[in-house]
């Protein structure tokens, strides 16, 4: 393999910082931050690109810091760890000014326009109200812990610095539990969740794995002793990795689900149900959409890919009517309860694909949080034919969103007013956005 010097000039959407060799030719680089000049090894090449790994840094980048978690450079869950939270922030917002510009078709002037400052709505470390640990077997041996930088790699940890304070104990106190077990029963994990409320103090550990036989109340009292959870649950699946389903779900103990309180609502969620690890973000996401739509006593609103109901709560408490649709069977039914709990009569909740199951109403305001894969086409087609005033695009991907604003403008009807980059995933790559649309 051989070596280059490379002077890092930015962030990729992704782990890696980018440079470029003499020739010209791109080099992501593992390890490194923008900034940086290092010596680094070519592990591929490609006709256009090539991926290197450092191997000393020669010049640290002013922007390069000593992360606050020590397992930074191993472990996968924090890759923008050594980058200060500043460029973090900088280089977050760039990267969709980028995506809007290039794949959204909007120029860089009009993208730049767009773009608003990037909103970071908590701290950069200890934000996380859910982690998930990682189950390794080698030789009879179960190993616990976080996913490694390396596809297979587990990392064992005595706690994640991303994960709320109220749940510091948990990482090591679980990982320690469910290790005894397995040494003498066969638990079939897969992967195991955990999580926290600073708020409720709620802490859940959910056991995900296939049906079969397993010692329920051995892992309940295990787990009892070590933690003190208020719930443990077993997720089972059937099918294979790349399309599981859920053959069911059991509660070991205590209350079976998860509750969070985000903003004035508060919502249950059970373990296999989509919610934002970031809450203080989350309240965040709801603040900008509601500022941006404003919706009214006497308007209809509709709220596709709406979850366990994180939008559709607060869009029912100021609109006249909520048309809410879901295609995850448990977040539907978390959506019921959810909407029951809070007394709130005047929400259609709708289980199915958004495309399939579009509400035959007229809505005039639009609330759409897709999946990372974004809109489907004729998902944009069905809203674009919408007299809504404006909608309200929740997204976790600068890609799929540059790709679905273009086929907005292309439809004719809305085109984007305003996009706010909100900075739910400090130490990572990641970014949600908030774009307004309104009738053109």
């Amino acid at each position: 393999m051989s070596e280059l010097e490379l002077t890092c000039e930015k962030m990729t959407y992704g782990p890696d910082a980018v440079a470029h060799d003499a020739d010209g030719r791109a080099v992501f680089v593992s390890g490194a931050v923008v900034g940086d000049r290092v010596r680094a090894t070519v592990d591929r090449e490609e006709p256009r690109w090539a991926h290197a790994t450092v191997l000393e840094v020669l010049e640290p980048s002013p922007h390069r810091t000593v992360p606050a978690c020590p397992y930074a450079g191993v472990c996968g869950g924090c890759p923008w760890a050594h980058l200060s939270y500043d460029a973090q922030a900088s280089a977050k917002r760039s990267g969709v000014v980028d995506a809007v510009s290039r794949i959204g078709r909007f120029g860089d002037e009009r993208a730049e326009e767009l773009v608003s400052p990037i909103v970071s709505p908590g701290d950069p470390w200890g934000y996380r109200n859910k982690i998930e640990l990682d189950v390794s077997s080698e030789g009879g041996r179960v190993t616990l812990g976080m996913h490694g930088r390396s596809e297979g790699d587990v990392i064992r940890v005595k706690e994640c610095r991303l994960l709320d304070k109220h749940g510091s104990k948990a990482v090591k106190a679980v990982s320690g539990a469910l290790s005894y077990l397995a040494g003498s029963h066969d638990l079939g994990l897969e992967r195991v969740g955990i999580r926290v409320s600073r708020r409720t103090k709620e802490v859940e550990v959910a056991l995900w794995g296939r049906p079969g036989p397993f010692p329920r109340p051995q892992v309940a009292k295990v787990l009892a002793d070590a933690l003190h959870p208020t719930s443990v649950v077993r997720v089972m699946q059937k099918g294979p990795a790349k399309a599981r389903r859920i053959a069911g779900v059991e509660c070991l103990s205590g209350a079976g689900s998860w509750t969070e309180v985000v903003g004035n609502e508060r919502m249950r969620v059970s373990a296999p149900s989509f919610f934002q690890v970031n809450t203080r973000g989350a309240e965040k996401l709801v603040e900008l959409v509601l500022e941006g739509l404003d919706p009214q006593e006497d308007e209809e609103a509709m709220d596709l890919y709406c979850g366990a109901g994180t939008f559709t709560l607060p869009l029912a408490r100021r609109a006249g009517f909520v048309s809410a649709v879901e295609s995850y069977g448990p977040a539907v039914r978390d959506l019921r309860r959810n909407l029951e709990k809070a007394g709130l009569g005047n929400v259609d909740p709708i289980g199915g694909d958004a495309g399939r199951e579009f509400p035959d109403t007229d809505a005039d305001v639009i609330v759409v949080d897709p999946p990372r894969a974004g809109l489907a086409p004729d998902v944009v087609t069905q809203l674009s034919e919408q007299p809504a005033r404006a909608i309200a695009y929740v997204s976790c991907d600068p890609a799929t969103l540059a790709r679905d604003l273009a086929r907005f403008v292309d439809a004719g009807t809305f085109a984007p007013k305003k996009i706010t980059p909100v900075d739910l995933f400090p130490q990572t790559y990641h970014v949600e956005t908030v774009t307004l649309l309104e009738r053109t």
